[in-house]
């Protein structure tokens, strides 16, 4: 059986510290933090799927301080989010193809009948449960008003 992603981040966490390898270990560090606050803020212990939506959210917090500081100049800032995404990609399932992504929205808006914007929300509760983690939910929401508006 393979391990699970908090297994293979606590490993991770060992290796980083035997190498001296600060950055990494910094963001592994984050990463085992937000786990476990939400394990404690809820009294739970988080499953392969929560723990993939505590990292998928780290993402989505990383993605939007990048949005912020490359129109501010922050080259340097910008930079060190995107070793940490690169770090925290690294746990998550392998990411979906274009065509997968593709497939999965167009089934999701066939299943769900949608035909306008107005319906976005019941096409985005069925996609985002099989893409979490797997793909940026804010390029598949555009993908989606997209297919929605040109319908």
């Amino acid at each position: 059986m393979t391990a699970s992603i908090k297994e293979r981040i606590r490993g991770a966490m060992k290796a980083a510290m035997k190498a001296g390898d600060k950055p990494r270990l910094g963001v592994i560090r984050l990463m085992m933090a937000d786990i476990k606050r939400r394990e404690v803020d809820e009294r739970i212990e988080l499953d392969e799927h929560e723990v993939i939506v505590v990292l998928d959210k780290m993402l989505k917090q990383r993605r939007e301080s990048i949005a912020q500081y490359r129109p501010a100049g922050r080259e340097d800032l910008a930079l060190v989010e995107e070793q940490e995404i690169s770090v925290i990609q690294g746990f998550l399932p392998q990411p979906l193809s274009e065509d997968e992504i593709n497939t999965i929205v167009l089934e999701a808006i066939t299943a769900s009948n949608a035909t306008a914007i107005k319906d976005m929300g019941k096409v985005m509760g069925r996609v985002k449960p099989k893409m979490q983690g797997r793909a940026d939910m804010s390029i598949v929401s555009a993908k989606i008003k997209g297919m929605l508006s040109a319908s």
